[in-house]
């Protein structure tokens, strides 16, 4: 734990020079994961962070430094090194008085990951790969594992702030490689919550979980070469969210709005989507992958509407980032680790459900593509242009799935693609990833009901 009269001292020495704020994050981190090869285990590990991070800000302008020394002597040496590199001044000593505060915990944990053996890990990749290899003899290899962290935090600054937090996450991953003729191709799922072990034995089945990562593998492999072109685009909830994540998520951002790197800047009360679209960033849904109880600055998480029936409501905002827009925190503050500085981040980002009946999204489109499971890509969060892979499609003729295609690509930019969102099916679900970004990689979630894009650049085969 954080000694409260060592973080005092600290943070008056940290503010001596003329630094006007001084926060410190402490942090305590076990972490275990264990992970299958067909029918080998082949790592287990476990592993503890320990350490504190201290940042002082100067107007908009920030010093950060980090050590695994936590004593007080350790703090006080973050301190020295913090006031001298934001500068000489000699200002009146500020004393610094903390007072704790009890963080209200809305993810109930009942089974600490920790807590369970590895006999019971070990079953729970077994069963998956089983699942995996059982769903066809075209499965030539499969990966499982299964990781969880928990993580408890202190947050002391300046302001007299002092909030403790204990965040548990627990996910799985299973890979399938499907074979044919020296053609492979890849089916892949990673469930995960905000959860104890009792995630593994209520919402996540690994079964299903190796049966549907073996589904996609075996689809693809039989599925013909994608043709290139423009057409409309339906792309399916859950990880078809990733695209709104990336290509609009990230441009709302108080780190790229801030700076005037993004499309969205200074439209806050303009219409930049189609007024089918309502896209939320939701922190506090209880055990979501991507949820908090307060963020990395101690601010409360939040549940905030980003864009409602088109209009641009909000932008995700952190502390540093709230000086110089001069607007309010969201509780949007996010890092991987002591060792990063953080920043604003999104958390359960998702397009909200809509009205339309799924089947008609699909029979009202007489020729496109259907985009069931989307992949990896990149984006420019300046300009929104992206391009991402779908992992599972098929092509759509005359209103009907007609057959499955590989090596699908969607191209385009984020402000111009919610623009031409004309269906927004009534089922939202999410799935989840890992967000990389300047503070980090942190758990989030993705997601959006089904939805249709009137025309969009495919790129595939002439």
């Amino acid at each position: 734990m954080l000694n409260k009269s060592a973080a005092e001292a600290a943070l008056s020495k940290a503010v001596s020079t003329g630094g006007d704020f001084a926060e410190i994050f402490y942090e305590d981190t076990r972490r275990s994961r264990i992970s299958q090869t067909d029918d080998r285990i082949d790592t287990a590990t476990t592993s503890r962070n320990h350490g504190a991070g201290l940042r002082v800000y100067k107007g908009v302008n920030s010093v950060y430094v980090h050590s695994n020394d936590t004593s007080a002597e350790g703090l006080m040496k973050l301190a020295r090194q913090a006031a001298e590199a934001v500068g000489n001044e000699k200002v009146p000593a500020c004393d610094v008085r903390l007072v704790g505060s009890v963080t209200p915990n809305i993810h109930e944990i009942k089974q600490l990951p920790m807590d369970v053996c590895g006999e019971k890990r070990a079953k729970l990749l077994a069963d998956a790969c089983k699942a995996a290899k059982a769903y066809s003899a075209e499965i030539a290899h499969v990966s499982c594992a299964q990781w969880d962290w928990e993580q408890h935090v202190t947050i002391a600054n300046t302001e007299g702030l002092f909030k403790n937090d204990t965040r548990v996450y627990a996910r799985m991953m299973v890979q399938a490689i499907a074979s044919m003729n020296g053609e492979n191709q890849t089916g892949h799922v990673g469930p995960g919550g905000m959860c104890g072990f009792e995630l593994f034995e209520t919402l996540v089945n690994p079964e299903e979980a190796g049966r549907e990562a073996a589904r996609e593998a075996v689809t693809m492999l039989h599925a013909d070469l994608c043709p290139a072109g423009v057409m409309p685009v339906i792309i399916d909830g859950g990880f078809g969210g990733v695209i709104f994540h990336e290509a609009c998520g990230h441009s709302l951002e108080a780190s790229s709005v801030a700076f005037g790197n993004s499309e969205f800047c200074g439209k806050l009360g303009q219409q930049i989507a189609s007024v089918k679209v309502t896209a939320i960033d939701d922190g506090t849904i209880p055990n979501y992958w991507g949820s908090e109880n307060i963020d990395d600055e101690g601010t409360p998480t939040t549940r905030l509407v980003l864009i409602e029936n088109g209009i641009l409501k909000n932008y995700m905002i952190d502390r540093l980032n709230s000086r110089r827009m001069n607007m309010p925190v969201t509780g949007s503050a996010r890092r991987q680790d002591y060792t990063f500085a953080p920043t604003s981040r999104m958390r359960n980002t998702y397009i909200a459900a809509g009205t339309d009946d799924e089947s008609e999204i699909i029979s009202s489109c007489a020729d496109g593509l259907y985009a069931k499971q989307m992949g990896g890509g990149s984006v420019n969060p300046l300009t929104g242009e992206f391009n991402f892979a779908v992992s599972e499609g098929y092509l759509i003729k005359n209103g009907k799935v007609d057959r499955p295609v590989r090596g699908a690509t969607l191209i385009g930019k984020g402000g111009q693609t919610i623009m031409k969102i004309d269906r927004v099916g009534k089922k939202m679900w999410m799935a989840q990833g890992m967000c990389g970004s300047s503070s980090g990689s942190v758990p989030t979630n993705v997601g959006q009901p089904m939805i249709r894009v009137t025309d969009m650049t495919v790129g595939g085969r002439k």
